[in-house]
């Protein structure tokens, strides 16, 4: 019971410390479920939910960088670029076989 007040504990001070960056791991955190889901059930709901979470995370890290910079801002905002031109192209492929 112990343990899982720890995590209880630590997640709610992380929520409180800095909150836009806890959405963005909770919204990549799904990001990565809903993606996984879809390798395993090849269902294009799973697949679409997972990129909308990734664009979503992507924007939202770019602007946060944009507003108040953080020491590794270079290395951030080119891994946000990265996975914003991923999930990109993976809606363009997935238009492309509808």
């Amino acid at each position: 019971m112990r343990h899982w007040n720890f995590w209880l504990n630590s997640f709610i001070l992380a929520s409180q410390y800095n909150p836009p960056r806890f959405v963005e791991l909770v919204m990549l955190m799904l990001a990565i479920a809903m993606l996984a889901i879809a390798v395993i059930l090849p269902e294009k709901p799973y697949l679409i939910l997972g990129l909308s979470f990734v664009v979503g995370a992507s924007i939202s890290i770019l602007v946060r960088e944009a507003i108040a910079p953080s020491a590794e801002n270079k290395v951030t905002q080119l891994t946000a670029l990265l996975l914003l031109f991923i999930s990109l192209y993976g809606f363009a492929d997935l238009l492309k076989t509808l």
